[in-house]
This record gives C-alpha cells, sequence and structure tokens, in this order.
C-alpha cells in the first residue's frame, strides 16, 4: 500500500469531513481501480467509530439511463438523492475519468429538469452535510496532462497530499483583504472585467472539501459585474470540452459567449436557466504544485496563478442571490507562461501575472 494513499485517506477521514462516532459516511466511487483508497476510508471511518456505505458508480449506464430518462424516470432519481441526503452524514465522491464525452448525447431539457427538481436537496448535500470530492489518477487523466501514467500517479498523490493545514493559515491575510474590497478589476489578453464584492463573505477552500484544494472563493454582486474575460484553458461540461471561451458582461448578465470549438453549444449551456448568464463564484487559486492546465476542473481551478469566474449557482455561505441549475468553473491562468494578467482589490494591484505582490500575501507564492 502506498503511504501516500493512507495519508490522503486519514486527512479525508480526519482533516476534510472530520468524521465522528456513528457518523454514516456514504463512499461512492467510479472504478475498481479506486479500491486501494477506499479500503483505507473503511479502515480510517471505522477508527473513528463512524459507520462506512459504499456505491461504484458506472458513469456510462448512468448516462445511458438519463439520455432516455422521462418524467418518472426523473422522480425517481430525486427520490434517490433525497433518500441519501436524509440517510448519510457525510459524503465522499471518488472520482475516475474514463471519457469527458460520456455524457453528451443526455439533452438539455433533461439536465434542466433534474437541476430544478433536485435544487433543494442539492443545496442540502453542498451547504449541511460533509462531503469531499476528488480524482482517482486514471490512464485518461494522465492523457490530458500529457504525462506517463506512474509520473502522472505521483504528481497527483503529491498535489492531493500538500500541507493544508499551513495553506489555511497562510490564506487569512487574503481573506481578511478581499472581505473589506469593493471594487474588483481583471486584466489580461483580451479580458478587462470590472465588479463589486462589497459586503460578500470570503470563503478558504484547504483540503475540506475539494482535494487537490487551494482557492478562495467569494461571489460578485449579481448585477455589478461588466466588461470582458476569455478563459485560456480547456473546459469540459456535460459531456463537451470547450476552448478559448470569451464572455461579455453587461450589468451582470452574459450578452455574448463564443469558443473557438462549438459556440452554439456554449450558448445552449447558458440558455439553460436565467441564473446561468449570471456569475456565482469568484475565486482565486494558488495550489503551490499545481502549475499547467489539463482540461479537469478540479486541478485547473487551483492552479498556482490562476482564478475562475464562474457562471450559475452561488454557494449558501456566500449569497448573492443567483439561483441556476448549473455551476461551471471556468479558469483563467495568469502567470506569464500563459500570456500574463493583473488583479486589483479598490484599484491597488494584489496579483501581477500569478504572483501576490503584497507582503502580507507573499506567503501565498
Amino acid at each position: 500500500m502506498d503511504e501516500r494513499i493512507k495519508k490522503l485517506s486519514s486527512t479525508i477521514v480526519n482533516y476534510s469531513i472530520k468524521v465522528k462516532e456513528n457518523d454514516r459516511v456514504l463512499i461512492q466511487y467510479e472504478s475498481e481501480e479506486c479500491k486501494p483508497l477506499v479500503k483505507c476510508l473503511i479502515k480510517d471511518i471505522y477508527k473513528n467509530k463512524g459507520i462506512p456505505f459504499v456505491k461504484l458508480i458506472d458513469s456510462e449506464l448512468n448516462s445511458l439511463i438519463m439520455e432516455s430518462a422521462n418524467e418518472s424516470t426523473i422522480d425517481e432519481m430525486v427520490k434517490m438523492k433525497k433518500y441519501e441526503v436524509d440517510n448519510f452524514d457525510c459524503f465522499i465522491r471518488i472520482c475516475y475519468t474514463l471519457n469527458e464525452y460520456e455524457d453528451k448525447d443526455i439533452s438539455p431539457n433533461i439536465r434542466k429538469e433534474i437541476g430544478s427538481k433536485s435544487q433543494n436537496l442539492d443545496d442540502i448535500r453542498i451547504n449541511e452535510r460533509r462531503w469531499v470530492l476528488l480524482n482517482y489518477p486514471s490512464l485518461i487523466d494522465a492523457y490530458k496532462a500529457k504525462m506517463k501514467y506512474d509520473d502522472f500517479y505521483n504528481y497527483s498523490l503529491d498535489v492531493m497530499n500538500v500541507d493544508y493545514k499551513a495553506m489555511n493559515k497562510n490564506i487569512e491575510p487574503l481573506k481578511k483583504l478581499m472581505e473589506k474590497t469593493d471594487k474588483v478589476r481583471i486584466l489580461g489578453p483580451n479580458t478587462d472585467i470590472t465588479f463589486s464584492i462589497k459586503g460578500m463573505n470570503a470563503v478558504p477552500c484547504c483540503g475540506e472539501a475539494n482535494i487537490p484544494d487551494g482557492e478562495l472563493y467569494t461571489a460578485p454582486i449579481k448585477t455589478s459585474v461588466n466588461g470582458v474575460i476569455t478563459y485560456n484553458t480547456p473546459s469540459p461540461y456535460q459531456g463537451n470540452v470547450f476552448n478559448d471561451i470569451r464572455l461579455e458582461f453587461e450589468n451582470g448578465k452574459i450578452i455574448n459567449a463564443t469558443c473557438s470549438n462549438d459556440s452554439n453549444k456554449l450558448k445552449e449551456i447558458f440558455d439553460t436557466d436565467e441564473g446561468a448568464r449570471y456569475i456565482g463564484e469568484f475565486s482565486l487559486g494558488f495550489n503551490p504544485k499545481i502549475t499547467f492546465p489539463m482540461g479537469d476542473i478540479l486541478y485547473d481551478e487551483k492552479i498556482m496563478g490562476s482564478l475562475h469566474f464562474t457562471p450559475g449557482r452561488c454557494y449558501k455561505d456566500c449569497d448573492n442571490g443567483n439561483i441556476s441549475a448549473i455551476h461551471w468553473d471556468l479558469v483563467l491562468i495568469q502567470t506569464k507562461e500563459y500570456g500574463g494578467g493583473e488583479v486589483y482589490f479598490d484599484d491597488v494591484l494584489i496579483r501581477k501575472d500569478g504572483k501576490f505582490v503584497l507582503d502580507e500575501l507573499k506567503e501565498l507564492n
């Protein structure tokens, strides 16, 4: 057993979701390849006198079911979600990438209905339960990262096992600064966008929910966003991968959306509901071991020197009033290798070319 798997399991159980006696913990995993971690998790949950359950998810079969789903099928899906929310205290979701395009043929109407009917349950699961999400390293992930599998496996465990307690301490000055900021301006190649975050919470993400982790998020005042942002990482969503997404905003709303490969499909996503054309999250990424994109949002949104500006649903702990069935973390890297860029808080430069420039923030570099 790789000692890093044991360390990761201990982090998840004791730090991320803090399993207590009699906690019912549902471990959902997507491949037999994940079993080494699942076995460790079961042992660690028992050490804490929790109660582990496991559920193997087959993404190919799930997509097949959803492609032909009718109202009755969707209602039963929602009932199953409700059962889980009502009967488990903690959730561990271990994803395993086999095919980014598996969900490609699920219709927007089915997605919209599932999202609408399960929104309250999703809110409870996200905001009132303890949960963690991670990706177990797969051969497809190694391919996307342009690495040999063994090299990617080692890389993946290294980035997931960073010192989250130290990160949580180092993030505090940025949190304080963000929470007293009104105006944010982001500049970069084909990007000039402004918005207000006045009075909004700033929420640290240091291994409690996502692994790998390393970000601080807030949300813009819903109607304050104006300008243009152009993202420079591949963005997988709903069975498609989009490149060079450019969004134009007026008074908070996306009034124009393009990409280099399928603008019609892109616009279809933003037509899901009214909230899909407004922003629910603004976040700065700073995992020190993640420095390049691989087309996996869970990794890419934590890239050192990145930010993500997210169309769709906001989080309850940073509520700007935006409600949507989607939440799409679109990532812009601002390091020199990716074109550079600047972030201003109330007209003061706080980050340039991916590096924090204020003395109190430099620990995050």
